[in-house]
């Protein structure tokens, strides 16, 4: 009877073998690949959000205190710099917030705001095509006022509404309080250049 049973039993082909084993390959090149692919993305994800974090970071309007130029939700890509000029747009870290303000007065320099709200720095009149209405805001400075050693003069260009350095509650900023300059506007994309502020 157990002889006949052994009989009965069929081995498989050696086709049918080789086609086992090329599935089994097959699995294994597939599972080495998954992983690699998932290894890439996780490398490539932890050196975006890196760069973002430490070079490029990303920033989203709060506020209409830079209106007309930057708008409430706009989002930008700011960059790590040890240099500032005039005009710049700047992300400023102030209390646990981040601002977004205009470098108008950097060390040494005389700031006079007029009644009517034109700024002049070191006796002259700045042009500024950025601002649309002109006022003094919210200032308790007495001018001309000057710019203290390693700090910097920023306003946003929203006169009327912005709390800035006039205010002394913010006052002029220092250089560490700068996390970077304005690159660019990523939302809308439609839009020009521009920066963040909660103020």
């Amino acid at each position: 009877m157990s002889l006949k049973k052994k009989a009965d039993v069929t081995l498989p082909s050696v086709e049918q073998v080789e086609s086992e084993l090329n599935k089994i390959k097959y699995r294994k090149r597939f599972v080495r690949t998954l992983i690699n692919t998932l290894s890439v993305l996780i490398v490539v994800a932890a050196a975006a959000v890196l760069a973002s974090t430490l070079l490029f970071p990303v920033v989203q309007v709060s506020g209409d205190s830079m209106k007309p130029t930057l708008n409430d939700g706009d989002i930008l890509v700011t960059a790590k710099s040890n240099s500032v000029s005039y005009g710049d747009l700047c992300c400023v870290s102030w209390q646990n917030k981040m601002l977004l303000k205009r470098v108008i007065g950097k060390p040494g320099d005389v700031i006079s705001i007029g009644n009517d709200g034109s700024v002049y720095v070191n006796d002259e009149l700045i042009d500024e095509p950025y601002v649309i209405e002109k006022s003094m805001g919210k200032c308790d400075l007495t001018f001309p006022y000057e710019v203290p050693d390693n700090k910097y003069f920023i306003l946003g260009d929203n006169r009327l509404l912005s709390v800035d350095s006039r205010n002394a509650d913010i006052g002029c900023i220092g250089k560490e309080q700068i996390v970077g300059k304005v690159l660019f506007r990523i939302w809308p994309m439609n839009s020009t250049k521009g920066g963040t502020d909660s103020q």
